[in-house]
């Protein structure tokens, strides 16, 4: 009798058009729907239960399906749009269900909410992190960083919020900036140490034992006046300067020494970070070359043009496999 599987999502919302950013909520669909073909092919029984708010009807569907006999949940819920809060709560509310699911549990889901939080931890354990600060308009007479820096929202993924103007060099774009960012996420902005050097990221797949996947470098080849960093056009915008000139590299030119090096700090991120199952580290090189944690991001995409599908592959786990690896681990912690 083959496991029965239900993948869960957030049905994709308009929080985003005010921004022009709505494309990233629906390519959650080719994801879903790549897990599903996988998952049928692997022999298992898969249905789809898409999410809305509020959250109160998510753990009445998750009653349901524990009294239906769902063996698994692939988690592919990443939050509903404007309470990023719910990805980490409706993780939690499968763990006092004593249901088995895919991807990391809901404290590290939470703590990834709070960067800060996060490279403080980080930090703590000795794990080189780029400086940084929480500023608001009202507080911006307290910044102590030095110039370029990088203005980010708190509390998104997917590139949200990031674009060619999120690189600062003076005061009054920095104060322009972080007006924008809080005003469209949350409140509050995350400034940033601007990085220059090369950038990375990898998977970590594991519970206890764990496996760090090929490592990528993103490559930029873009004109001297737009800063290299992962945009939401390079992400989401094909005809853009950025998607056009940002492309990786899978697996990363490196030295056996720069590899080791990557790879112990993202398998100690995964491990200081409570992640289980699958999770992506970001890292990038200061400008003398030593390399620093951006963040780490507990069950990032998994379609197959993704960065972890790709790094899997290259270590020889076709996508097949890949997602058979990430049921098998589900709930084992």
């Amino acid at each position: 009798m083959s496991l029965k599987v239900a993948i869960v999502y957030n049905h994709p919302d308009n929080k985003y058009l005010e921004i022009g950013e709505a494309r990233a909520e629906y390519a959650v669909m080719d994801e879903v729907n790549s897990v599903r073909e996988a998952l049928s092919a692997l022999g298992y029984s898969v249905i789809q239960i898409p999410l809305r708010p509020p959250l109160e009807s998510a753990a009445t569907c998750l009653a349901t399906l524990k009294e239906e006999g769902i063996d698994i949940v692939f988690n592919l819920f990443e939050g509903f749009g404007g309470a990023p809060e719910t990805e980490a709560e409706f993780a939690g509310i499968m763990e006092k269900l004593n249901l088995r699911f895919t991807g990391c549990p809901s404290a590290a889901l939470k703590l990834a909410l709070d960067k800060v939080r996060t490279k403080n931890l980080l930090r703590k354990a000795g794990i080189p992190v780029a400086e940084h600060q929480v500023l608001q308009p009202e507080s911006l007479k307290e910044f102590k960083l030095a110039f370029p820096c990088i203005v980010k929202p708190m509390a998104e993924d997917a590139s949200h919020g990031l674009s060619a103007d999120s690189v600062v060099y003076d005061f009054p774009a920095l104060e322009k900036q972080v007006r924008k960012i809080c005003r469209h996420f949350g409140g509050k902005a995350l400034v940033e140490e601007y990085l220059e050097g090369r950038e990375f990221n990898t998977t970590i797949m594991g519970n206890e034992k764990t496996r760090v996947l090929a490592v990528s470098e993103i490559l930029y080849t873009l004109p001297a006046n737009m800063p290299k960093i992962l945009t939401f056009e390079a992400k989401w915008d094909e005809k853009s300067p950025y998607y056009i000139g940002t492309k990786p590299v899978c697996p990363a030119a490196l030295n056996d020494s720069e590899q080791k090096g990557i790879i112990r700090i993202a398998r100690l991120a995964f491990r200081v970070t409570g992640c289980r199952g699958y999770a992506r580290v970001d890292l990038r090189e200061d400008g003398r070359g030593k390399i620093k944690i951006l963040e780490v991001n507990p069950n990032p995409d998994i379609s197959p043009d993704s960065g972890a599908a790709r790094q899997a592959a290259a270590v020889g786990i076709p996508y097949q496999q890949f997602i058979a690896k990430i049921v098998r681990m589900a709930g084992r912690y």
